[in-house]
């Protein structure tokens, strides 16, 4: 079995944008997740509608898709793609206190949608820290990962 190479670096170890020319046009899909978790004073202002700046998880939810459309422009070696699905979907959830984040994302291309995906939870994660930084700087963002990815040459994978 040979080292497992990074593909970002060249043979010269310098950076570059991966050349997927060659590669087939398939449907892929990602989903990615993460959480806020924040005090139960935060938790119950945004489960009870009581935010200042508006709906808390809506205001999130339309920054993430707009995150995931965005990916290119933020993530240096990323390729522009063709993106046909962004779903982003905010749930409170008592027990952290906080709010679990997943989004998914889909495309017809040569290359997959992970970091899209990744994205979409880090911008939704950060809309609500920013909405809600006035009564809880101490929010903690985390959990942030891949647990679905499909389409490809390298198959599917699945987070246990």
């Amino acid at each position: 079995m040979s080292d497992p190479k990074l593909s970002h670096f060249d043979a010269k170890g310098e950076a570059h944008m991966v050349d997927v020319s060659e590669k087939d046009v398939t449907s892929r899909i990602a989903t990615a997740e993460g959480h806020v978790k924040m005090a139960r004073q935060s938790f119950d202002i945004i489960s009870e509608g009581r935010a200042k700046k508006g709906d808390v998880l809506a205001v999130a939810q339309l920054a993430g898709i707009m995150g995931a459309k965005q990916c290119a422009t933020l993530i240096p070696l990323c390729h522009p793609l063709p993106i046909t699905k962004v779903s982003v979907d905010l749930k409170l959830d008592e027990a952290l206190p906080g709010v679990r984040i997943e989004a998914t994302v889909k495309t017809t291309g040569q290359t997959g949608v992970e970091m899209e995906a990744l994205t979409a939870v880090n911008v939704a994660a950060l809309t609500v820290y920013d909405m809600v930084k006035a009564v809880d700087k101490a929010m903690e963002i985390g959990g942030i990962r891949v647990i679905l990815k499909d389409g490809g040459k390298s198959g599917r994978y699945q987070a246990e």
